[in-house]
């Protein structure tokens, strides 16, 4: 699978912690199903990504996987929640209440600079999360998934 930034794992972190993850076909369900709907609301509240998964397609309609073709984070904070990637929820609490939108506006899409912001200005530990995010990236790029454009753009 295409990779983006890594940065898109701390966006998917943040939607986690602040429940912005709604599954909508699988009941409540946060286990993989052949198939299915989830909603995620964006960072600041003005947005709503729509996921769907059948088999290993996945597609969604959120900038990152519909324009560049990459798992954009609602689509990697969907696999986590389904056990498709590793999720530490005691690191996905640091990046609760992130309006990353924001952000990343003001660092004119410099992902690197906005995630440095927050570490620094949260104090966060690099070395307690780096490796935790190196190997979701990892394991994010050798998935056996296929990432579309979702519908309703």
């Amino acid at each position: 699978m295409k990779t983006g930034p890594v940065e898109k794992i701390y966006e998917a972190f943040s939607a986690i912690a602040d429940d912005r993850v709604r599954f909508i076909s699988e009941e409540g369900c946060l286990m993989p199903t052949a198939q299915g709907v989830a909603k995620v609301t964006s960072s600041d509240g003005n947005k709503t990504y729509t996921v769907t998964w059948q088999g290993e397609d996945y597609t969604s309609n959120d900038n990152a996987t519909y324009w560049q073709g990459y798992a954009g984070y609602p689509v990697i904070a969907v696999l986590m929640l389904q056990g498709r990637l590793p999720l530490d929820r005691s690191i996905s609490d640091l990046f609760k209440g992130i309006n990353w939108t924001e952000l990343n506006n003001a660092h004119k899409r410099d992902y690197s600079a906005a995630l440095d912001e927050i570490i620094d200005k949260r104090g966060i530990d690099r070395s307690v999360i780096s490796g935790v995010v190196q190997e979701t990236y990892s394991l994010l790029g050798a998935l056996p998934v296929n990432i579309g454009k979702g519908k309703m753009r």
